[in-house]
């Protein structure tokens, strides 16, 4: 699989945010959600294509009008940290901070990969409404003639869905970083502050891992 081309679709995907706080049952149906958020992300792409080679600044920006309304990131940040996100385990500011750090590192790894996106397209499996809580919307990414299936787990927040977990071409990246991070934690020596402020999530190598 192209490694720029699945470093772009995790970039695009995984970048975490600050959740919303909602009040209303969401009114769109999941697979318009997603195709809002996916739609919304590639015209901005092919819009400013030209601008994003070497202007990190505009490609944050997008990353974050175009995404950081979408993510549950305290649900990514649950699913990542694993047990240590028990109080048992870890502090509610150690938590935020977790929260915080993870969220601008994939910004940072994945931002140039953005810059070199190209006029790739996709297409949606037909969606089954079971009534879960958490419905799954799957769309297929094309990349000369390859098709690389893209999950999205949602959470209902109320005014609109987020999205709280991914899984590309069959690996869920969510427990890949958990487990990545629960090594950064063995490498710290248990210290939990010091493994909160070393984690570099490497979506690639989460990607990889069916290989």
């Amino acid at each position: 699989m192209n490694t720029l081309f699945k470093q772009t679709l995790t970039a695009s995907i995984l970048s975490t945010v600050i959740a919303g706080t909602a009040f209303a049952a969401p009114s769109e149906a999941p697979p318009a959600f997603v195709k809002k958020v996916a739609d919304g992300l590639i015209s901005r792409l092919k819009a400013d294509h030209s601008k994003l080679q070497n202007n990190p600044a505009a490609v944050k920006a997008i990353i974050r009008q175009n995404l950081d309304p979408y993510i549950d990131s305290q649900a990514f940040t649950r699913i990542v940290m694993g047990t240590y996100a028990t109080n048992q385990y870890s502090s509610a500011a150690q938590r935020a901070q977790f929260e915080k750090n993870f969220r601008e590192t994939l910004i940072e790894n994945y931002g140039s990969a953005f810059a070199k996106f190209t006029n790739q397209t996709y297409s949606m499996r037909p969606y089954k409404d079971n009534g879960s809580k958490n419905p799954v919307v799957t769309l297929d990414f094309n990349n000369n003639g390859e098709k690389i299936p893209v999950s999205f787990q949602l959470a209902d927040k109320g005014s609109q869905w987020k999205i709280r977990n991914i899984n590309v071409s069959g690996i869920d990246l969510g427990l890949q970083f958990r487990n990545q991070f629960a090594a950064t934690v063995k490498r710290n020596g248990g210290n939990l502050d010091k493994a909160i402020a070393n984690f570099k999530p490497d979506a690639e190598a989460a990607v990889d891992k069916k290989k």
